[in-house]
């Protein structure tokens, strides 16, 4: 009975435009996306169907493990290559896009890229602050946008780890207005030790169903940046407790739950590795995910597609990572990290100037790959989804479950010497 209830919340709490333009940009579109990318991974060819755009780096949060230059001064990608960017993407198929930030609301433009592009589909990762009614209703208006709002505990969690005051309640009313215009709107949580115990249970996700949220989205604290604060970060315990109460849940409560870490059987996998995902900084740089701040290529003049296609330092990347394991290589390997970066004389893309230094302090932890320990998808359409759009497309030989030794993350990684040239 999950599906018809799911499907009647959305029927009901949806605006129309809104929810055809979910159903059309992002469900068949995305699925042709995804299908148009696994024919050009036959021909050598590797362009995300998925993309993140930071936007913006500045912020009215100052949260704790945050990568991002929110105290800098302010950076953004203008309007116009944005606009290049999303024209490139889509004339190779693509029709979905994250944005991100800082805070993506405070990007002067951000409702104009929307506009342009009625025939895309974008979700909005916010701390939903700056939602008011009035922003609420033109996205309504628009129909073509999601707004994935992030909640990180209760309100004394909150405004602990956001650095901020009745952050919990700001953030609960930008969550409403979306709510009240009726867009498709999600709630996202960076799980650690300080609010796995609270938003990681049924009593969280009822509440959100009350309210009418539709999809929530938990994902592991990842200790990296500048105030890393590693204190945070989940055990290899609480990473395997996460993922069975996710496959738990979603056959039990009418909620779609995201996660973009596992295929059906469970297995860990890595969105940047298998080429599903690249990113886009503030500055224009085209980086291998949001957590690894550096680059080669830029956007700024020329095909955005051939700089991600012919890069060699995103395809070394993307080779080593998944050689190393299915987990994230950030957080097992930051050293490793840093030798393909040299070898390619990536530049450091954060204007604090200090993103080597802070690899070179992270200790080597456990990630998501905690082979022997894989909890596989319960609710058939997860499994259905994921056989088809959501796999590692072959990216991974000879680390399929059973297949491999149970490893730990390296206590010596990978050295690194200043004089690796490409």
């Amino acid at each position: 009975m999950i599906l018809p209830q799911l499907a009647y919340r959305m029927a009901t709490t949806v605006a129309p435009n809104c929810l055809w333009k979910f159903g059309w940009n992002f469900g068949l579109k995305g699925m042709l996306s995804v299908e148009r990318f696994k024919a050009r991974r036959k021909k050598g060819i590797i362009f995300p169907p998925f993309l993140h755009l930071s936007v913006i780096n500045s912020c009215n949060l100052r949260c704790q493990g945050c990568w991002v230059d929110v105290q800098a001064p302010r950076e953004m990608v203008p309007l116009g290559e944005l606009d290049s960017i999303v024209r490139d993407a889509k004339a190779h198929g693509n029709a979905f896009f994250g944005l991100l930030g800082g805070e993506p609301f405070l990007h002067p433009n951000l409702l104009d890229l929307l506009e342009r592009h009625p025939d895309c589909y974008f979700q909005i990762f916010t701390n939903g602050q700056l939602i008011t009614p009035e922003i609420a209703q033109r996205l309504r208006h628009l129909g073509n946008a999601t707004p994935l709002v992030s909640i990180e505990g209760d309100s004394v969690v909150s405004d602990e780890r956001r650095g901020s005051r009745h952050v919990l309640d700001r953030s609960l009313r930008g969550l409403q207005a979306c709510l009240d215009a009726g867009l498709v709107t999600g709630v996202a949580t960076s799980l650690c030790r300080s609010n796995i115990d609270t938003l990681l249970c049924d009593d969280w996700l009822k509440r959100l169903i009350g309210m009418g949220v539709h999809y929530a989205w938990f994902h592991g604290y990842r200790p990296v940046g500048p105030d890393a604060s590693p204190e945070l970060a989940l055990s290899p315990e609480e990473l395997v407790r996460v993922r069975r109460f996710v496959v738990e849940a979603r056959a039990r409560l009418p909620i779609v739950i995201v996660d973009a870490y596992y295929d059906g059987k469970g297995e860990a996998l890595c969105p940047m590795a298998i080429g599903l995902t690249h990113h886009v900084g503030p500055s224009g740089d085209i980086e291998p995910c949001p957590i690894i701040q550096l680059a080669v290529e830029n956007v700024h003049g020329g095909s955005f597609y051939d700089k991600v296609t012919e890069s060699a330092f995103l395809a070394d990347m993307r080779e080593a990572a998944a050689e190393h394991s299915r987990g994230c290589v950030v957080l097992e390997n930051p050293r490793l990290v840093l030798e393909i970066a040299d070898r390619h004389a990536a530049r450091d893309t954060t204007q604090r100037g200090t993103a080597r230094e802070e690899l070179l302090a992270m200790t080597p932890r456990s990630s998501q790959d905690l082979p022997g320990r894989e909890v596989p998808e319960k609710h058939w359409m997860y499994r259905f989804a994921k056989r088809y759009w959501f796999n590692d497309f072959g990216s991974y030989p000879g680390h399929a479950a059973g297949n491999r030794p149970s490893r730990q993350p390296s206590a010596e990684p990978v050295a690194v010497t200043a004089e690796t040239t490409p």
